[in-house]
């Protein structure tokens, strides 16, 4: 008798464990990842011949509840046609009853992985690309309400991607959104008291329940924390100095000196700092807005959330116009001292 290698046992468990999708055009290829309300595949689609992303409910969350949600969440992703979010193409039901959803397969690296090898000007470009899709989803009435570096994906090709729509919020349909097309009735967004997100990334308003006043600012605080992250590599806060931070007093929330580098400049510690004000009313009034400063730093240019002294006005100034002053100086000192030769 040849005994399994426990490598092999390992992956007859995990196969055992993929879902029975013999009605579907989909073929389970491996396991991509898991989370708490489901698992992803990479599946091949046999119709088509093309790899795919599969979501599937887990076994152990097939509820009315979780498979509404699910479904709530491919069709939110579905409206917001952006490059800046994975297209579904299909949703369904296996023959167990568990949802599942299938979308684009995108080959790249989270952005809190990538954010430790790459230089700061290109992690705020990627930033840029991010407050770009947000402020699409904004615009579509879709807050995304769990922002996080652990939420971005870059492609292998450069593409930024929001990922993880699962606890998004469509402002404007009310809290029980009606069943469509004769689906399951889409859960309440949020009920008053319950916390949905990611408490390091999370606007005091959202970590304390108050689903009433949870909005456009919001997804701006955590873009705010986002690039906290991608200032420092390290979260804004973290266990219960997150809650404590997040059930703070009204102000801002400036970069502490101890997390800020030497190499992080002022203009940008303060977008920051603006962007995660606890007063809703003193962040940036749009994603759009945040990256618009966010843009001017990357020109040379002031920012409006940081007041610069006079010596860091000239410093920005030499910075932006380097090569010409440099030029100019040069011209002047050969022009100098041409005079000084011929006057002797």
């Amino acid at each position: 008798m040849r005994w399994l290698s426990d490598e092999t046992v390992a992956h007859l468990r995990r196969v055992a464990e993929w879902p029975d999708l013999g009605d579907t055009k989909y073929r389970v290829l491996e396991e991509l990842g898991s989370g708490g309300m489901g698992t992803v595949y990479l599946a091949e689609d046999r119709v088509l011949g093309r790899k795919v992303a599969l979501k599937v409910v887990g076994p152990g969350a097939a509820s009315p509840e979780i498979a509404a949600r699910t479904l709530r969440e491919a069709r939110i992703i579905a409206r917001l046609e952006h490059p800046g979010i994975v297209p579904v193409h299909d949703a369904g039901t296996l023959p167990d009853g568990r949802m599942f959803y299938a979308m684009k397969r995108v080959d790249g690296r989270r952005l809190d992985e990538l954010a430790t090898e790459t230089p700061l000007p290109e992690r705020l470009r990627v930033f840029q690309r991010i407050c770009e899709t947000v402020a699409f989803a904004h615009a579509h009435g879709v807050l995304h309400r769990d922002l996080k570096p652990e939420n971005v994906m870059v492609g292998s090709f450069g593409e930024v991607l929001v990922l993880d729509w699962g606890v998004a919020k469509i402002l404007e349909l009310p809290e029980e959104d009606p069943p469509r097309d004769g689906g399951p009735a889409t859960p309440a967004a949020t009920a008053e008291g319950m916390v949905l997100g990611t408490l390091a990334y999370m606007a005091p308003e959202q970590a304390e329940g108050l689903a009433d006043r949870v909005g456009i600012a919001s997804d701006v605080y955590a873009l705010g924390a986002i690039l906290y992250f991608l200032l420092t590599l390290h979260p804004p806060f973290e266990g219960d100095a997150a809650l404590a931070r997040a059930r703070g007093s009204s102000g801002s929330a400036p970069l502490p000196a101890n997390q800020r580098t030497p190499s992080t400049p002022r203009p940008l510690a303060a977008i920051a700092a603006k962007a995660m004000a606890i007063d809703p009313a003193r962040r940036y009034l749009s994603a759009q807005d945040l990256a618009a400063d966010v843009a001017k730093h990357l020109d040379g240019e002031p920012v409006t959330a940081y007041r610069e002294s006079v010596w860091e006005k000239g410093a920005r100034f030499f910075g932006r116009y380097r090569t010409a002053i440099l030029l100019i100086a040069a011209y002047i000192l050969m022009r100098s001292l041409l005079l000084i030769f011929y006057r002797r």
